[in-house]
């Protein structure tokens, strides 16, 4: 298990790097198109979104609950705790026929700093058909842990894979 820092990717024109991303995370609107398909249905779509950008992840997108359709959220049981957000609560997200089990989250009562995200919901990228933003298909973060979007904007590496736990 490597405890050091990695060498961070160079950004390219137009990229980030998740090693300039802050921690504390920083949330902020992102204002772009972000959509969510299971079961072969678009079960969100939204340019509303919020992103949650700590260091070393590649950002968790956050889509305000009324851009999910009808149904596509149900309450599961179980939560969890972030030591920047606060409690978590979980959701089924369900679609054509699917039912991706505690593959997304909310946080109704967050901690100071991320008031903003009450009625966000996030997904779990490697749990649903697809997600994209702008277009762009995203690829889930390595781990099944983590939530974070990676996208062609993003470079790392990223927390998440073998041998990150330290990070």
């Amino acid at each position: 298990m490597s405890r050091s820092r990695p060498k961070p990717d160079v950004p390219g024109p137009g990229q980030e790097s998740v090693w300039d991303y802050p921690r504390p995370p920083r949330l902020e609107p992102s204002g772009e198109l972000v959509e969510i398909r299971l079961g072969g249905v678009l079960v969100a779509s939204s340019q509303r979104a919020l992103r949650v950008l700590e260091t070393s992840h590649p950002p968790t997108y956050y889509v305000p609950t009324d851009d999910f359709v009808t149904g596509a959220l149900r309450l599961a049981p179980g939560s969890s705790w972030c030591e920047f957000k606060g409690t978590a609560a979980y959701f089924d997200v369900v679609g054509g026929g699917a039912t991706a089990r505690r593959a997304a989250w909310t946080y109704p009562d967050p901690t100071p700093g991320f008031e903003a995200i009450v009625g966000h919901v996030a997904v779990m990228p490697a749990a649903m058909d697809e997600c994209r933003v702008e277009g762009e298909v995203v690829r889930p973060q390595e781990g099944g842990f983590y939530g974070g979007w990676i996208t062609d904007r993003v470079v790392g590496p990223f927390k998440g894979g073998p041998g990150s736990h330290g990070w």
